[in-house]
C-alpha cells in the first residue's frame, strides 16, 4: 500500500485551513446586536414604555385596588427616563406586610430597569404584582399625555381617565384626542356580572357615540343605566383634566365655575389648567380634589369627594373649605392637617398631590 507523501499532506491541511477561515469570515451571527442600529433602525419600544421628551419630576399613579388592599404607584422621571418608582399605597396588615417587604423593592427596581410596565410578578405576590402594574401604567399615561404626542406623530393623545366607582362596579375610560376633538372613546372598566352585563354591552357604546359626539364630558345618562353612566361621564371628565396645556383638548362638563374646562380651550386664558387628582381612600370614605392652576399657581382648589354621612358630614363641612384656601395659599400640597380632620386632610393633600404631579410640579 502506498504511503502519502509527507508534503502532500502538509498542503493538503493548509488548503482545508485557509478554506475554512474564509468560510468563517463570510458568515455573519443571526443575532448581531448591532446590525439593527447599523442599518438605521431602533429596536421596537416595549408597550407602556417611559415617555422620551422632557417629562420630569413626580408622576403618580391611580391608585390599583387588589383583593388584599390598594396599590398606587408614583414615578420620578429626568427627561423622560424612570429614575425611582416607590410605592405610595401597598397592601398592608397581618401577612400582606410581610408579602408587601419583600415585593415592592423587587417591583420598584424592575420598573426602573424596565422603563415600562413590562414586569414580572413576583413570586408570591401575584395580587400586589398585579396591581403595581396597572397603577404603574396609569402613571406612564399621565407622564405621557403630560408630555404631549411625540414629535412627528401628529397631535393625537391617548387620556385614561381614573377609576369611577359605582353601585354596580367600577367605571373608567380612556380617549384619544386629536386636533381639540375626542376622536376615540372606550370603557376599559365597566360593571360585569349578572344583570350588568346586559346594562354595560347596550349602554356603554353609545356612551362612547355620546362623546364622540359631544366632544366634553356633558352627555346624557343612557336609561336604565343611570348608574354606569354616572360613572362613565365621571371618569370621562376626569380623563379630559388630564389634557396638557395648549393640548387642544375638548370642554368638559359646563359648571357655574367652569372647572370642568380644559386647558387650552379658551384664548385668553392659554395657561389655565384643570387637574383633578387621583381618589385617596381614608378610613372614613374617598377625598379627590380638583385644582385649577394658571400661571404656575393654584388659582382654586376644590373637593369633588370627601366624607359624608353622620359625623363625617359635619367634619368635612368645616374642613374642606379650610383646606381648599390652604392648598390656593400654599400653592402646593405643603399644607397643614386641620385639627379634628386628621384622614380627612391628609387624603386631600395627597389627591392634591397627585393632581399637582399631572402638572408636573
Amino acid at each position: 500500500m502506498r504511503k502519502s507523501h509527507p508534503v502532500r499532506r502538509a498542503v493538503l491541511a493548509g488548503a482545508a485551513t485557509v478554506s475554512g477561515i474564509v468560510l468563517l469570515l463570510s458568515l455573519k451571527p443571526a443575532s448581531d446586536p448591532g446590525s439593527a442600529q447599523a442599518a438605521g433602525q431602533a429596536p421596537p419600544a416595549a408597550a407602556g414604555q417611559a415617555p422620551q421628551g422632557g417629562v420630569n419630576g413626580a408622576v403618580t399613579g391611580d391608585a390599583a385596588q387588589t383583593q388584599y388592599g390598594a396599590v398606587q404607584v408614583r414615578l420620578t422621571m429626568n427627561n423622560g427616563k424612570i429614575t425611582q418608582a416607590e410605592a405610595v399605597q401597598a397592601p398592608k396588615g397581618g401577612r400582606s406586610d410581610q408579602i408587601t417587604a419583600s415585593s415592592v423593592p423587587r417591583l420598584n427596581q424592575a420598573a426602573v430597569a424596565a422603563q415600562s410596565a413590562e414586569i414580572d410578578a413576583v413570586s408570591g405576590a401575584t395580587y400586589t404584582s398585579a396591581g403595581y402594574k396597572k397603577s404603574l401604567q396609569s402613571a406612564l399615561d399621565k407622564a405621557k399625555a403630560s408630555a404631549g404626542p411625540p414629535q412627528g406623530s401628529g397631535t393625537a393623545q391617548t387620556l385614561t381617565g381614573d377609576v369611577a366607582q359605582t353601585q354596580y362596579g367600577p367605571v373608567q375610560v380612556r380617549v384619544t384626542v386629536a386636533g381639540g376633538k375626542i376622536t376615540k372613546a372606550e370603557a376599559v372598566q365597566a360593571p360585569k356580572g349578572g344583570r350588568s352585563d346586559q346594562v354595560t354591552s347596550s349602554s356603554v357604546p353609545r356612551l362612547n357615540q355620546a362623546a364622540v359626539a359631544a366632544g366634553n364630558a356633558d352627555i346624557d345618562a343612557v336609561s336604565g343605566a343611570t348608574y354606569t353612566s354616572a360613572g362613565y361621564k365621571k371618569s370621562l371628565q376626569s380623563a379630559l383634566d388630564k389634557a396638557p396645556a395648549g393640548g387642544g383638548s375638548s370642554q368638559g362638563a359646563g359648571s357655574g365655575s367652569g372647572g370642568g374646562q380644559a386647558a387650552g380651550s379658551d384664548g385668553g386664558q392659554a395657561a389655565t389648567r384643570t387637574l383633578t387628582g387621583s381618589v385617596a381612600q381614608t378610613q372614613y370614605g374617598p377625598v379627590q380634589v380638583r385644582v385649577t392652576v394658571a400661571g404656575g399657581k393654584i388659582t382654586k382648589a376644590e373637593a369633588v369627594q370627601a366624607p359624608k354621612g353622620g359625623r363625617s358630614d359635619q367634619v368635612t363641612s368645616s374642613s374642606v373649605p379650610r383646606l381648599n384656601q390652604a392648598a390656593v395659599a400654599a400653592g402646593n400640597a405643603q399644607i397643614d392637617a386641620v385639627s379634628g380632620a386628621t384622614y380627612t386632610s391628609a387624603g386631600y393633600k395627597q389627591s392634591l398631590q397627585s393632581a399637582l404631579d399631572q402638572a408636573g410640579g
